[in-house]
């Protein structure tokens, strides 16, 4: 771990692994909160590291302290929620040359409600495996890269903000590499964060030009491309995105319920001129049902359920189509969605 003045999250991250792993290795950049103390309490060995503005540098130096085969790395916002010691174990021993991707669920808020996404991120290394980039920096390693049943919970986002610090980052790294279609990415998200959002579809879109089909962000980008040029009202740019992907992330309940939500904001803003997209609206939620929760792409949990379900019953509402809309509210409110709830209740008269 890298961590500096992390008090408020360290124990529970320290209490989720002290009985998983050999030894914990702290690389702290300038605490001057309790943060080395409670590391010296869960008996890690804490090392100082004078911090250059590069996450990779302190990632790796902190690599370079570890006496064990494989390293997992870990955020101290971040803990293991999960029994995953035996599972971890079974991987190292029946693994090489390959680096493990756990599972990190995500909380954020979202027009006031709070949502969670999930992700696969290569955090067990074999030793020797290193990290570049200054900030959302990424192992640098040609081995091939495997699921492993560890799953963390992440709830940064919610209770820090260091946006403005990774954007500054991201801008030196852009200097350096002007078409890293990563970086562009990554500066593109931090100005959506920033709610700066003509920024955010620059960045997006340049990177969007430059990703290689195959890259491990790219259902990511078109996902947040698609966001921010629907509140944009850049229609006519986001239609041929959506022409551009329909077949190629067809099995994606995401993209699908951005496109259904693009169709929805389309139609509201010009009708005469998208009232022909209206029966996709109905097709997109449909679809994102039929997929289901899938674990092939990174995702905001809902949008092949219950967020899905609820959409259909509100287009399903407003078309005066009550008995489809009650139908698809309790499916939501089955899995305690509280908009659906409400909704329901108000349909039933409660």
């Amino acid at each position: 771990m890298i961590v500096k003045n992390e008090e408020r999250h360290l124990s529970r991250c320290l209490q989720s692994v002290k009985g998983i792993v050999d030894e914990m290795v702290i690389v702290d950049t300038g605490s001057t909160d309790a943060t080395k103390e409670i590391a010296y309490s869960f008996g890690a060995k804490v090392f100082d590291f004078e911090w250059v503005n590069d996450f990779s540098a302190a990632r790796n130096y902190a690599l370079m302290q570890s006496t064990c085969d494989w390293n997992l790395v870990l955020d101290a916002d971040e803990y293991i929620v999960n029994d995953c010691k035996s599972i971890i174990r079974h991987f190292i021993e029946t693994n090489e040359g390959v680096v493990g991707r756990i599972k990190r669920i995500d909380e954020f808020n979202q027009n006031g409600e709070r949502r969670y996404a999930q992700s696969y991120l290569s955090r067990l290394l074999p030793k020797g495996v290193t990290y570049s980039g200054r900030v959302h920096e990424q192992v640098d390693s040609p081995f091939p890269r495997k699921n492993v049943n560890v799953e963390v919970y992440h709830d940064g986002y919610v209770h820090t903000n260091k946006t403005e610090r990774n954007l500054n980052l991201l801008l030196q790294e852009l200097k350096q590499h002007p078409t890293d279609d990563y970086v562009l990415y990554q500066v593109g998200k931090q100005y959506k964060l920033l709610q700066q959002l003509n920024m955010a579809e620059k960045y997006f879109e340049e990177s969007y030009r430059l990703v290689p089909l195959h890259a491990w962000y790219r259902h990511s980008l078109v996902i947040d491309y698609l966001y921010t040029m629907t509140v944009n009202r850049s229609f006519e740019q986001g239609l041929q995105v959506i022409a551009i992907e329909q077949k190629r992330l067809d099995d994606s309940p995401d993209f699908h319920f951005a496109c259904g939500l693009f169709y929805m904001d389309a139609i509201f803003c010009h009708t005469d001129r998208y009232a022909h997209l209206f029966p996709l609206i109905e097709r997109c939620f449909i679809r994102c049902l039929e997929i289901g929760e899938t674990e092939k792409y990174d995702r905001v949990r809902g949008t092949g359920s219950f967020l899905a379900a609820y959409n259909l019953g509100v287009f399903y509402e407003v078309t005066g189509q009550i008995e489809k809309a009650v139908h698809f509210y309790k499916r939501a409110a089955h899995e305690e969605y509280e908009k659906a709830v409400g909704r329901l209740n108000r349909l039933l008269g409660k």
